[in-house]
């Protein structure tokens, strides 16, 4: 490799140091980098997240500065330009950023080398419908939820699978997953921890008002569409759809959301010989 990018999360107080030294390391090694600050998405900040036309056609690695959540959306940004991202650790827990930042000029090293293999982790995509009318495609790395907006009140969602209801959930809300998001909101709502390798889709609700309440784990191939159901005595209920902890959409009663594996897919570079379990045993002693 010999292009490279920086994506660094300026929330974090080592990364416009850390950004630094890959910039001098790179370019005193022959290569090409370049660099973009990284500013938190949300629906009050639209234009706070990388855009395609940010990254030179030459680039071959992302590297990305700060912790899981800014390569989560880093991904989210970049699903169609298909370039391989490898993220630097300056969080508190890294599943994704394996790299800590005391050993990243021995990973500059191999990246140049080209000493390096490649996980491809499978996104999800996902066109809401609101008021009869379809918002663009988004995607997610990690997960796609669909949450109560407003009052502290469970909302009815109507869950459909290849066009046939599934079930009709009263509860806080609806989470479909990847196995890369199963360590995530996935987890901490009760549902299944998953191989990030493995092709599935994880539906799990979010305090769900019911004593058989279970995660579903689906087809790949299986579309979901989630419909927001009318309140009490009729009444207008509120939702958000939220796309990897970005918020794409308001919902109301009535509006639904299609979701499905999307044909793009994360690169994810590894330089570790740990496998998943490894790195989920060690998570699991760190949280003791």
């Amino acid at each position: 490799m010999k292009h490279f990018f920086v994506v660094t999360n300026r929330s974090k107080n080592e990364a416009l140091a850390t950004a630094q030294q890959i910039l001098s390391f790179l370019k005193n090694h022959g290569c090409r980098c370049d660099m973009q600050d990284f500013v938190r998405y949300s629906k009050d900040n639209q234009d706070g997240h990388l855009k395609e036309t940010d990254i030179p056609e030459q680039t071959e690695c992302i590297i990305v500065l700060g912790g899981d959540g800014t390569l989560i959306q880093t991904a989210r940004d970049m699903a169609k330009k298909d370039i391989a991202m490898i993220g630097v650790n300056l969080g508190r827990l890294g599943y994704l950023a394996e790299i800590e930042k005391e050993h990243i000029e021995q990973t500059l090293e191999r990246l140049i080398a080209d000493e390096y293999e490649t996980e491809e982790r499978m996104m999800l995509c996902g066109i809401a419908n609101i008021d009869g009318k379809e918002l663009e495609k988004e995607f997610a790395l990690n997960d796609i939820v669909i949450t109560r907006s407003g009052s502290l009140r469970l909302i009815t969602f109507h869950v459909y699978v290849n066009g046939k209801l599934l079930k009709t959930y009263g509860a806080d809300g609806i989470i479909v997953s990847t196995p890369t998001g199963s360590t995530g909101y996935n987890l901490s709502a009760g549902g299944p921890i998953v191989e990030p390798g493995a092709r599935v889709l994880l539906l799990t609700p979010i305090n769900a008002h019911t004593l058989n309440s279970r995660s579903i784990v689906l087809s790949p191939e299986d579309d979901i569409r989630i419909e927001i159901g009318a309140g009490r005595h009729g009444n207008i209920e509120a939702a958000e759809a939220v796309f990897d902890g970005a918020v794409i959409a308001e919902m109301t009663s009535g509006d639904y959301l299609n979701i499905g594996r999307a044909k793009e897919t994360t690169r994810i570079i590894k330089m570790s010989k740990e496998n998943f379990l490894d790195v989920l045993r060690r998570k699991f002693q760190d949280a003791e």
